[in-house]
C-alpha cells in the first residue's frame, strides 16, 4: 500500500541538501512526484516542498528515519499526509460573496478540505449555509463583552477540531491569544492591496486618494492588524469615473478569487512562512 506525503523544509542554504534528501527518499523506496525549491540569496535560507509517494514507509517511520538528516542540516521541517483532508472553519459577518464562492468551490471539489462549521457574528447567512448542510453558529460580538464572545468562538473552533480558520470578511479583530494559538493557520481576506489602506473602509480610502488600481490581499492573521505574512494579492484597474460603490463592486470579484487561491495553496502546503514574508510554491 502506497502513502502520499508532503515534506516541507526550511534551513540554512548549503551544498548537498537536495542530493541528501532525494537519496534518502529513494533509499526508502519512495518517489518524488513534485519538487519545489527556492534559495533566498538575501538571507541564505533554503526552502523545499516535496510531494512524495512512499511504497512502504509509514509517516511515523519516515519521521524517525529522516530526523538525523534534519538535525545535520538544521532543518525546520514537517511531514504531512497528503491524503488527509484538513478541517477548515469559516468565519463571516454579513458580506456573503467570499463565503458563497468558497462554499461553491468546496461543493464542486475544488477545495480539498472539510468544513465542519461556519461561525458568524450575525445571523443573516444561516439559511444559505444550511443549504450546503453545514452547521452554522451565530456568536454575537457585543462591544462591551467581546471576551465572552471570543471564548465561545474558540470553544467552537476547538470542538470542530479545526486545522485552519478562514476569515471570509469576518470584520472583527481576533484577540491576541487566539492569533497566537493558531499562528500560521488563520487566513484573512483584506479588501485592499496591503500595506496600502489598512483598517476600515479601504475602498473609500482608495477613492479619496484617487488611485487607479484597487486590490485584495490574502494573508495570515497576526496580532498586528492587517500586517501578517501575505499569501496572495491581485488588482483591478479603476478610473476617475468610478464611485466608491463601483470600487466595492469591482473589488468583490478580486477578493473572492484571491481568497480561494490563497486557501488552496495553504491546503496544499505550498505556503512557507519566513518571518513576515512567505515563499509560495504556486
Amino acid at each position: 500500500m502506497s502513502h502520499n506525503y508532503r515534506l516541507i523544509v526550511s534551513c540554512p542554504d548549503r551544498v548537498g541538501i537536495v542530493s541528501r534528501v532525494s537519496s534518502f527518499i529513494a533509499s526508502q523506496e519512495g518517489s518524488i512526484i513534485e519538487a519545489n525549491q527556492h534559495s533566498d540569496l538575501a538571507t541564505g535560507r533554503f526552502f523545499m516542498r516535496y510531494d512524495i509517494r512512499a511504497n512502504a514507509l509509514s509517516a511515523h517511520d519516515f519521521r524517525i528515519a529522516f530526523a538525523p538528516i534534519a538535525e545535520e542540516f538544521e532543518m525546520n521541517w514537517r511531514l504531512s499526509d497528503s491524503d488527509r483532508r484538513q478541517r477548515v472553519v469559516v468565519m463571516v459577518s454579513k458580506e456573503s460573496h467570499c463565503l458563497v464562492d468558497l462554499l461553491y468551490r468546496w461543493s464542486a471539489g475544488e477545495l480539498d478540505c472539510d468544513i465542519p462549521c461556519v461561525i458568524s457574528n450575525h445571523d443573516d447567512l444561516r439559511a444559505m449555509v444550511a443549504w450546503y448542510g453545514i452547521p452554522f453558529h451565530h456568536v454575537a460580538v457585543e462591544p462591551d463583552d467581546k471576551a465572552s464572545a471570543f471564548a465561545e468562538v474558540e470553544r467552537l473552533i476547538t470542538a470542530a477540531e479545526a486545522d485552519s480558520v478562514v476569515l471570509a470578511r469576518y470584520m472583527q479583530i481576533l484577540p491576541p491569544d487566539l492569533c497566537q494559538r493558531y499562528a500560521g493557520r488563520v487566513i484573512n481576506i483584506h479588501h485592499s492591496f496591503l500595506p496600502s489602506f489598512a483598517g476600515a473602509k479601504p475602498y473609500h480610502q482608495a477613492f479619496e486618494r484617487g488611485v487607479k488600481l484597487i486590490g485584495a490581499t490574502c494573508h495570515y492573521v497576526t496580532e498586528e492588524l492587517d500586517a501578517g505574512p501575505i499569501i496572495e494579492q491581485d488588482i483591478q484597474r479603476v478610473s476617475h469615473c468610478h464611485t466608491p460603490q463601483d470600487l466595492v463592486r469591482l473589488g468583490r470579484d478580486v477578493e473572492k478569487a484571491v481568497l480561494a487561491r490563497g486557501l488552496r495553496w495553504h491546503l496544499q502546503d505550498r505556503v512557507l512562512i519566513h518571518g513576515n514574508k512567505t515563499v509560495v510554491f504556486s
